[in-house]
Order: structure tokens, then sequence, then C-alpha cells
């Protein structure tokens, strides 16, 4: 059986159609992190909402029949509509100007197969991506090609994004996707202010960690579920104003994160961004790395993308006609590290596809979400949860 393999990361836009198209893209990355979430209450996770989006876009311009339609439809959005690619296209350049955002799509394909030419344009036109020609028979060699250009783009965090096997002699393409981010915070946290203060982790227990602490003029809101329960979204800006970071946690400390994650999507986003207001607090945030893998297929699945997966169903004929193709995995990394001066965030996902063949305190002293965003888009660059800020 022959594979394809994608990868993932980020983007953003500006106007009109695009805005229509950021905001279908934020509500199914987010959509996928509440997949995500609920199969792993307890841990640590990174995820790059975008990331899913952008690479199951690539996936849509080589799809057909049964497979675009499941696509679409899960989606929200098609990247074969006349217009589209060229919405896509401006998101990926509004990212790309950012100065602490690096961002490039890159296509390897298998010599041995030809790809169609409305896939390519497609891919020029939405991504500015030209494929490049590798030797999947040789798959080491290969393996070592996609890590080493997903290392160079995320400059270094990523050394190793694909393990030994996960590349074979019947792949036959792999849509790639890097982003590396480097945001200062406009206002850093005085490290002489950071002490030991216990954190309360998801499973009970407790642990000290180093807690930074600033007081400032925050964008604040408390918000209510639809279930009932309270939680508070606050917003540290990183210089330049146009990224931030928003963080949500429960009101109560017994009460679990995913009691907020649960139905989270563009319409939460929506919600609290209206409901945002400049507010004195202190803020007490936990320095934390995360490094987190995920095989997103489980999680997709779930949202009705279930025969991506499947060598019977899936059509990938707009891609090549010399032999079927399917996914069999998709996969991402994402390596986040918050400090005093700032977060450094990279982030790649791969899906492999085969042939068919005292002023008040905002204590984050317990499991709190947090999401990465540019403003004037809404594009969600990184997320995740902690629930222990000493694991990596």
């Amino acid at each position: 059986m022959q594979w394809l393999s994608l990868w993932i990361s980020l983007c953003l836009c500006g106007v009109g159609l695009c805005n229509v198209l950021q905001e279908k893209q934020v509500d199914f990355g987010l959509r996928v992190f509440s997949e995500v979430s609920r199969s792993s209450p307890y841990k640590n996770i990174a995820f790059s909402p975008y990331g899913i989006s952008s690479i199951l876009g690539m996936a849509q311009l080589g799809a057909s029949g049964s497979t675009l339609k499941a696509l679409t439809s899960s989606m929200g959005f098609s990247l074969q509509e006349r217009g589209t690619p060229r919405q896509q296209r401006l998101l990926q350049r509004d990212l790309s100007r950012e100065e602490a955002v690096q961002l490039i799509s890159g296509v390897m394909v298998d010599r041995k197969i030809t790809l169609e030419k409305s896939f390519r344009r497609g891919l020029g036109k939405a991504y500015q991506s030209t494929p490049h020609q590798l030797d999947f028979s040789h798959p080491d060699t290969a393996l070592a090609v996609i890590n080493a250009w997903v290392s160079d783009y995320t400059e270094g965090m990523i050394p190793n994004f694909l393990s030994s096997g996960t590349i074979s002699e019947d792949t036959r393409l792999v849509l790639l996707n890097a982003i590396h981010f480097r945001g200062l915070w406009k206002v850093p946290f005085d490290p002489r202010l950071t002490h030991e203060r216990l954190f309360h982790c998801a499973n009970g227990s407790s642990l000290s960690v180093p807690m930074m602490s600033m007081t400032y003029r925050f964008n604040y809101g408390d918000f209510v579920t639809e279930d009932g329960v309270d939680y508070d979204v606050i917003e540290v800006p990183y210089e330049g104003d146009s990224l931030s970071m928003l963080l949500v946690s429960p009101f109560e400390q017994d009460v679990p994160l995913s009691a907020v994650t649960k139905g989270l999507g563009g319409h939460t986003l929506q919600q609290w961004r209206k409901g945002l207001r400049p507010v004195n607090r202190q803020l007490s945030l936990p320095r934390f790395t995360i490094d987190a893998e995920l095989d997103l297929k489980s999680s997709l699945t779930q949202l009705g993308l279930g025969d991506l997966f499947n060598q019977k169903n899936a059509d990938f004929s707009r891609i090549t006609t010399e032999e079927p193709l399917c996914v069999s995995k998709v996969l991402q990394r994402v390596k986040i590290e918050v400090d005093e001066e700032g977060t450094k965030g990279s982030a790649a996902t791969a899906a492999i596809v085969f042939s068919r063949m005292a002023v008040e305190e905002i204590a984050l002293d317990r499991p709190f979400l947090y999401l990465i965003q540019h403003k004037p888009t809404g594009s969600i660059l990184f997320m995740g949860q902690v629930n222990h800020p000493q694991q990596h």
C-alpha cells in the first residue's frame, strides 16, 4: 500500500470573505481540541488549532466525492470553491507578516507519482507551496530530510518530528506546515517577584512551582458555561499588541477543566471577546514548558472524518489518478515554553496517507487553559491545558 503524509501549523487573515474562512477554521480547530481534551482530561496538552485546519485544507485540495463532502461538512468551508484559495493565501500572508511568527508550507512527493495539475495549482494558490520530490524507497533518508525541514523552520525546537518507521516505501506524499513563535510580553514579569507557590493538580495532588506575578490593567471577564460552571478569562498581551495569550480557569478549585473545554467552539471565543473589559488585577501564573505529541485520528473520527482513514472509501483522486490514496495517521507535535520574558512555541502536524491500498488576584494555581491568539483576525496559533506545570 502507498502512503501519503500531511503536516500542520498556523495562519491568520484580513477582511471580508477572509474573516468568514478564518471563523470557520477557528471553530473547527477548537472543536478538535475539545475532543483531544475530552480523551486526555488530566494530561498537559499543547495543540495548534490552525495547524489542523491548515493541513486538512491542503488535503481538501486533493479530495473528491464523499471524502471532499465529509471534509467540507465537518470543517465548514471548502478550498475548492472559487476565490477561497486566495483567501487562504491572504491568511498565511498576514500571519507571516508578524515579526514574532515564522510560517511555511511544504509538500514532499514521491518521485514515482505524477500529481494532478489542479492539485499543484491549488497548493500554489492557497499555500504558496511547490512540491519537492523525494525517494521514499529509501525511507530513512526521506525521514531525515523531512525532520531536518521541520527542525529548520521551528528553530530547532522540534528536531525529530517523525519517528523511525513512520515513513515507509509505500509513502507517496507528505504535506508540511511548520510554525515558530517567539513572543515577548508587552510588560515582562519581574523575575524578582517569581516565588514558589502550591499548584493544585488535576489528580488531586499539590506541588510547589515557580509562580510569576504581575499587577497590570488586563482585559478580564467572568463567564458561565451552559451547564452553569463559572470561570474567568484574562488576556496577557505580547509586545506590539497584535498577539496575546488568553488564560482560562474555573472559579472553583475542585471543578475540572473539562467543564470549560466541553463544547468549546468559535462562538465561545466570540463570547469572550465581547465580554472582556480592562480591570486592574494581580496575575499569578506558573512558568511552564509542554512538549506534546498527538495522534489526532481518533479525535477526527469523532468529528465525522473517519472515512479519511478508510481504505475502501477514501477518495483523493484529485492528488493523483495513478493509484488510490487514503490517510493512515494525523500527527501533531507542539512545544511551548512560557517564562517571565514571554512565550516560545513551535508546531508541526502530520497526516500519513496511504494507498487505499492587592488588587484582586487571579491565581492560576490550578489547571487552566491557554490560547495564543492573533487579535486582528482571531486566529488561534497555539492552545492547550496545564494540569501539571512541572511535567513536560
